[in-house]
């Protein structure tokens, strides 16, 4: 299965990361950077291990979200891909969307 992301998580991720580094956090950056690929490449292998995302408004099961740190990872199981929808803090006010 194919791991795909979106555009907003992309800009999301640099986002972030370009926030810790400006504030001196380069090397946990670059933890937190790894730890996140390293578990959106591990999906494919079992993707229904993380709960369903209960800030998604309908929701089939499909989407589906984990944390990381203060970091919350949602993406969308269909039946060809993987694709990583979003990336926030999680101290950040959750809308759903």
């Amino acid at each position: 299965m194919e791991i795909k992301w979106s555009n907003q998580a992309t800009k999301q991720l640099d986002i972030a990361l370009d926030f810790l580094i400006e504030k001196g956090f380069a090397s946990y950056a670059f933890e937190l950077n790894e730890q996140i690929l390293l578990r959106v490449e591990n999906l494919p292998e079992n993707y229904n291990i993380y709960p369903t995302d209960k800030y998604k408004k309908v929701n089939n099961g499909n989407f589906r979200a984990f944390e990381i740190d203060d970091y919350r990872i949602s993406y969308r199981i269909t039946k060809t891909a993987i694709k990583i929808i979003r990336i926030r803090h999680t101290s950040r006010r959750a809308r759903k969307y």
